[in-house]
């Protein structure tokens, strides 16, 4: 049976990455892009909903029927402004996305978390994601995996030199991480894409999936 998917945060690194990997399998009949701005690729099976306003989902609930549920959605501290307009976009848009899966009937959600997440965590950043993980399972009863990637790499929109200076590193001396510390390898967003759309069809049991994992699985 054809599937049907909808990528919430599709203009982000992984979230383009994910749209263009559904496209090229012939398992889904149709990519529905949740976005605040269209993206630029044409293809007959992609549909794209504007939502410019995320605390309204359901008002386009119609249109966001689907077999498989991505989220996609994250931002920085910086981006944001502070740690309450953070909070906003992590937190507060994946409750709203799981609810609607809810509302829904969505068979199944994948949710991009970050490695680290812990809701006892006295990083601010792996607290929130932690807080938000707790969320979305609260709300959503259906198959749902966590994926939490460690360093992303691939080309960004917006320039952090941080993750730059990062990626730089990973790239010449990533090979290092091996054993235990294979899950803090930096990892491609395509690799991310491509493990959470294998991932719909792991055990109900297989809650979450740590990078290394996402080697594995993509």
């Amino acid at each position: 049976m054809k599937k049907t998917a909808v990528v919430f945060g599709a203009t982000g690194l992984i979230g383009k990455e994910l749209v263009n990997e559904l496209l090229n399998n012939d398992a889904y009949e149709q990519v529905v892009a949740a976005v605040r701005k269209e993206l630029t690729i044409q293809n007959t099976r992609l549909v794209q909903v504007i939502v410019h306003d995320f605390t309204n989902l359901p008002d386009h609930k119609r249109k966001l029927k689907a077999t498989d549920y991505f989220c996609c959605i994250g931002t920085t501290i910086k981006i944001a402004g502070s740690q309450d307009a953070f909070r906003k976009v992590d937190l507060a848009i994946p409750i709203q996305i799981a609810r609607l899966a809810q509302e829904l009937e969505v068979p199944n959600l994948v949710v991009v978390s970050s490695i680290g997440a812990d809701a006892g965590s006295g990083n601010f950043y792996l607290q929130t994601k932690g807080e938000m993980e707790q969320s979305v399972r609260s709300y959503f009863k259906g198959n749902l995996k966590f994926v939490r990637p460690s360093l992303l790499m691939g080309d960004r929109n917006d320039y952090r030199f941080g993750e730059r200076m990062a990626t730089v590193f990973m790239n010449a001396l990533g090979w290092m991480f091996i054993g235990p510390l294979k899950k803090y390898r930096g990892i491609h967003a395509n690799q991310v894409a491509k493990a959470m759309i294998r991932s719909v069809d792991l055990p109900a049991g297989k809650l979450f999936l740590e990078s290394d994992d996402l080697f594995h699985s993509s």
